[in-house]
């Protein structure tokens, strides 16, 4: 395998960062199987004002081109040496509830908004690794359960850190969505509007946002290893003109212990 397994999850900084720790000293990705837990202090939904304290577990394991990722789904990857890479994910979204919740996304003052039902997804990645310190992807995530939308991303992530103790990466992400997705977590419908006082709001698709994120991950030996993440969320117009969207920049910090085998 060659050497963008080191940024293989960078969809998912806290994760990726994860990963470096389970490489072999001459950059390439080993088998192996990494758990941990950790804790997430993040908006209850996206353009909340409120914040929640809420659990994150931490499963990650690879068996050749395949691999298992709790926040991802389970996928494989497909590489070439010039460093070109595609990947699929079979995944799983908890949705929205309209109340407070510990586990999942929502929060009461969404109250007659309904649920947002959980949604079974696949995505499709495409990236490059143009040097160890820098890769570029694009990527799409589709609903297979729900008609809910489809989301993409662009994202680019620097690592200007990464040795057998330490990784910080910094990844930047353009956020986009069609009308269905947009409506989906930002729009207010006819009868939404009835239920809650919210005025009525159809979301345009589009580019609705950008994330950021900063994350530190250090290996205090073979297993042991610990990750902090840093994120910052602003959301554009086509989200942010929802009524239900109280504030439009967001920030969000996770911090795990782990363990890999």
């Amino acid at each position: 395998m060659i050497a963008i397994n080191k940024v293989l999850y960078m969809s998912v900084p806290l994760l990726m960062a994860v990963a470096s720790g389970a490489q072999a000293d001459d950059g390439t990705a080993s088998d192996s199987l990494t758990v941990g837990l950790g804790g997430q202090y993040a908006p209850r939904y996206s353009g909340s004002d409120k914040q929640v304290w809420q659990v994150v577990p931490v499963l990650q394991g690879r068996k050749g081109a395949f691999f298992v990722d709790a926040q991802k789904g389970v996928g494989y990857d497909l590489q070439n040496d010039s460093g070109w890479y595609f990947e699929h994910t079979l995944g799983y979204d908890f949705g929205r509830a309209d109340k407070n919740s510990g586990w999942r996304k929502g929060a009461n003052n969404l109250k007659g908004m309904g649920d947002i039902d959980a949604t079974l997804n696949t995505g499709l990645a495409v990236g490059w690794q143009a040097a160890p310190w820098l890769s570029m992807e694009g990527k799409a995530t589709l609903p297979l359960t729900d008609s809910q939308g489809a989301s993409y991303q662009a994202s680019v992530t620097l690592i200007p850190v990464q040795n057998n103790e330490d990784t910080i990466a910094l990844q930047s992400a353009a956020l986009f969505g069609d009308s269905r997705y947009l409506n989906t977590w930002y729009g207010v419908s006819e009868q939404q509007s009835r239920r809650t006082g919210y005025r009525r709001y159809a979301a345009p698709g589009g580019f609705y946002g950008v994330d950021t994120s900063l994350t530190w991950s250090h290996q205090f030996d073979a297993h042991w290893g610990t990750v902090l993440s840093a994120d910052y969320t602003w959301l554009g117009d086509h989200a942010n003109d929802s009524p239900i969207v109280m504030r439009r920049n967001e920030g969000s910090a996770t911090a795990a212990i782990t363990w890999t085998f």
